[in-house]
């Protein structure tokens, strides 16, 4: 399955985990990821705790539940790659106006880089 083509089609919402260096962990709401051209899958982030845990721990989880009957979805695997903090690049991937967020003061956001390591269905295991 082409993930970008999924996440275009697909309603629903997502949750990322992420856990510091002595593996506390965190969830928070968040949207689509954004696919780039080289591959990778991204965020934007504020410099909140999932921000903060990824310095320490590259390592993540995003799990995308389907608005419909039944348990559809996805959990998908993540490992930092790099981050930019270039409000321009940013703006390039970002799906709502940026000139929204600029006018309403928004706080530095982060353009959060991963790897896929793994996917595998919402519900049931398939190592």
């Amino acid at each position: 399955m082409e993930l970008s083509k999924y996440f275009g089609e697909a309603k629903g919402s997502g949750i990322l985990a992420t856990a510091d260096s002595e593996g506390k962990v965190d969830v928070a709401v968040y949207a689509r990821p954004h696919f780039l051209d080289d591959g990778s899958l991204a965020f934007i982030m504020r410099d909140r705790l999932s921000y903060q845990n990824l310095q320490s721990n590259p390592q993540a989880a995003y799990m995308f539940i389907e608005d419909k009957p039944g348990h559809a979805g996805l959990r998908i695997y993540l490992k930092k790659t790099k981050e930019d903090s270039d409000p321009e690049i940013i703006d390039r991937v970002r799906r709502s106006c940026s000139a929204h967020h600029q006018k309403h003061g928004e706080e530095q956001c982060f353009l959060v880089h991963f790897s896929i390591e793994k996917t595998r269905p919402l519900v049931g295991d398939n190592f």
